[in-house]
């Protein structure tokens, strides 16, 4: 996760939940950094996938093709346990080769390596984007390598090693508190669905400015920062999400992870509880992992454009608020990136 996103995770955007593949990195980070460091070499990757540690324990493994948006089918011998992160193709595609700072779109399986059951399943859902940068690189270097040369329909075997059951913690005479439970080695299979160049994020909105209808909140510019001005305005009763600037840019899926500049204020007052221009740069999310006034508002939208929206307080943070943000909210936000 890079630094601005660690800044806006402790500040109001209106995030929901993490993607699965977001969660699968950050559970796999110390171990992968284990295996990095013994593994000695940080050379540019060859133009071929790259296996790493006890591949043979694949030999048993069988998959199944079902059909588009869902999992194969899965044989291995049970149990299967590995002692380091060990990946590797087993099913080779026959698309183009996943290069180095492409996204790679890839649905995954994970599976109890004791009894095969189903832990994740995200083939029924859109793809998940993972950029094969710089970033992901130095955090998962296997991971990394093994996706960067491999081609467009692979299928990948990542099998992570189980975790022992934590000794209980001294209690001073009490009852002997819970130890946390064993986890098993957990196999997960990554299917490589396509892959894209990364089109760079632009600085600013660019596109045709639209005249918003009256009765919303004004907007204006000061230094190429938006100003939200919310005198008069009523209530909504439904999320407003109104163009002002419209770019010609790809349309946003609700699957896309943006980069944006945003600006939030509160309806009631108008106070202003976050802003991405106050910090400098620009914040980077999934869509799927914000508030519903942000994932139905900006879904549909084209980069390039700023968009202004009013959203109800039952699609933000509902009766309850998040620190300043509360009640009713109003953004402008200016979409710079989808990947």
């Amino acid at each position: 996760m890079p630094p601005a996103e660690l800044r806006i995770t402790a500040s109001t955007l209106p995030r929901r939940k993490f993607s699965y593949v977001r969660r699968l990195l950050a559970l796999l980070l110390p171990a992968l950094l284990l295996l990095t460091a013994c593994g000695g070499s940080s050379a540019e990757p060859e133009p071929t996938s790259k296996s790493a540690g006890e591949t043979a324990k694949f030999d048993s493994l069988k998959l199944t093709d079902n059909g588009d948006k869902k999992a194969p089918g899965v044989e291995f011998a049970k149990p299967l346990e590995v002692a380091e992160p060990t990946i590797k193709v087993v099913t080779e595609g026959d698309g183009d080769t996943v290069k180095a700072n492409q996204v790679a779109n890839i649905s995954i399986l994970a599976l109890n390596g004791t009894d095969g059951s189903t832990l994740e399943d995200t083939f029924p859902n859109e793809p998940e984007p993972l950029e094969l940068n710089e970033e992901l690189k130095t955090g998962s270097e296997v991971i990394y390598n093994a996706l960067v040369g491999a081609k467009v329909g692979s299928s990948l075997a990542l099998a992570v090693p189980g975790q022992a059951a934590a000794a209980p913690s001294p209690s001073g005479g009490a009852s002997p508190s819970p130890s946390a439970a064993a986890q098993p080695t957990q196999l997960l299979i990554i299917k490589v669905l396509s892959a894209s160049d990364v089109t760079p994020a632009l600085e600013k909105p660019e596109g045709e400015t639209v005249t918003p209808p009256a009765g919303l909140p004004t907007v204006t510019e000061k230094d190429g920062i938006p100003e939200i001005n919310v005198k008069g305005v009523a209530a909504p009763t439904a999320l407003v999400s109104q163009d002002l600037i419209k770019g010609n840019g790809a349309t946003v899926k609700e699957s896309d992870t943006l980069t944006v500049n945003y600006v939030g204020v509160t309806l009631v007052g108008g106070t202003k509880f976050d802003s991405s221009f106050d910090r400098g740069e620009p914040a980077s999310f999934p869509l799927t992992g914000v508030i519903k006034g942000w994932t139905q508002g900006l879904a549909g939208k084209t980069v390039g454009s700023r968009v202004l929206l009013v959203i109800p307080k039952d699609l933000a943070y509902g009766d309850a608020g998040q620190g300043a943000a509360k009640g009713d909210l109003v953004f402008v936000v200016d979409i710079l990136g989808a990947k």
